[in-house]
């Protein structure tokens, strides 16, 4: 459960929203889309289930 807390508290503060309200974070993301990152923000991963 704790886990899962961190996780919303990094998504919270370091995702793609939190970005995109303020002028600094979305110079941050345009510099990221500039250099080619295929990965703008911090996301939470999913695991992948074997079929």
């Amino acid at each position: 459960m704790l886990n899962k807390l961190k996780w919303r508290r990094r998504l919270r503060k370091h995702g793609f929203l939190k970005r995109s309200k303020t002028s600094d974070g979305r110079k941050v993301l345009a510099r990221r889309r500039r250099t080619g990152r295929k990965i703008l923000t911090v996301q939470h991963r999913k695991k992948k289930k074997n079929l």
